[in-house]
């Protein structure tokens, strides 16, 4: 439960809307990708209400080792967190899905002044955002629909300091000169006093984070292609959901987890008024996402201006929980 009371009033739990979301981008960003040699397509398109639901599913597999690791993580170390983190902090989050997470932290923190979820897709975020402010009457909660790699307006909340809370490994998605400008981003956003809670998943044997992002289920396959579906119905396409197959593989000189659509045969499919032609094998790479050691993460973290105060982790060393806070200029 929250700990004390607050004479703030809840803020009424209706998403701001972002004006980079709109389908020009969309449609900009997928031309961009497989009008290419290497095709690509940016991860964030991936959560749409259904891939934000699927993604919860993958997150309940007893293969999708990182959600269960994180959470309890966080539910034995919570309280150390809460005193390293202190009194009265404004928690934003970035991809805060369905906020399961999010509870753990609220329920261990002293006396929480704020929650500012951020997640792109308005319907998820909206639905989560009235949940979870229901459950915490007491707490204000102001969800605003971003895409948190592109500017966006944060609105002013209460607070003596400011935690950005990403979990859920997803510093992992940013190639690593993109996460040290995120990073950074992240030191600009916490303020001088401030500090980051973060996920950062860790290196592992291949067969375990191959098995983790290709479920025996289907469940990660039909998240990655639903993203076909979506530029279907979104863009007015003619991709052929049948015509492509999901693969995760390791790629150990990179240190990452690559997920792609792999097409099935000679096809062409029109995105927008484009022609787009597929080879049979030719991949479509979605998702990249990296494992770090904790050297390699603390030294990240230094090039963006960070330092790595604590960090908590399982017993196996796994999955790690990172506090971090700005370093003296």
């Amino acid at each position: 439960m929250l700990h004390g009371s607050r004479p703030a009033a809840p803020i009424e739990a209706k998403p701001t809307t972002d004006p980079n979301l709109d389908s020009d981008a969309f449609l900009r960003d997928v031309l961009a990708g497989l009008t290419v040699a290497d095709k690509s397509l940016p991860c964030k398109y991936l959560y749409d209400a259904h891939g934000s639901q699927l993604f919860d599913a993958i997150t309940e597999l007893d293969a999708y080792y990182p959600t269960r690791t994180e959470t309890a993580i966080l539910t034995e170390h919570g309280s150390d967190m809460a005193d390293a983190i202190g009194p009265r902090a404004r928690v934003i989050e970035y991809g805060s899905g369905s906020s399961v997470k999010t509870r753990l932290l609220l329920d261990a923190l002293d006396q929480p002044a704020s929650y500012v979820p951020l997640d792109i897709s308005a319907e998820h975020l909206t639905t989560s955002a009235e949940r979870l402010q229901a459950e915490y009457p007491d707490l204000p909660v102001s969800p605003v629909v971003a895409d948190y790699t592109s500017d966006f307006q944060l609105p002013d909340v209460p607070g003596d300091r400011t935690l950005l809370f990403f979990p859920g490994s997803t510093i992992g998605n940013f190639d690593p000169d993109e996460a040290r400008d995120f990073l950074a981003s992240m030191r600009g956003v916490i303020g001088a006093d401030g500090a980051g809670l973060i996920g950062v998943d860790l290196r592992k044997d291949a067969a375990t984070l191959e098995r983790a992002y290709d479920d025996e289920e289907g469940v990660t396959a039909a998240f990655n292609r639903n993203l076909i579906t979506r530029i279907n119905r979104e863009l007015d396409a003619t991709l052929d959901p049948d015509g492509f197959v999901h693969r995760a593989v390791w790629n150990d000189q990179a240190g990452r987890v690559e997920m792609h659509l792999v097409s099935t045969r000679m096809q062409t499919a029109i995105v927008g008024s484009v022609s787009v032609a597929f080879r049979e094998g030719e991949r479509i790479h979605t998702e990249s996402s990296y494992k770090y050691s904790l050297d390699g993460f603390a030294q990240l973290a230094a090039q963006a201006g960070l330092l790595v105060d604590r960090v908590w982790t399982d017993a196996d060393e796994r999955f790690s929980v990172q506090l971090l806070s700005p370093a003296d200029d």
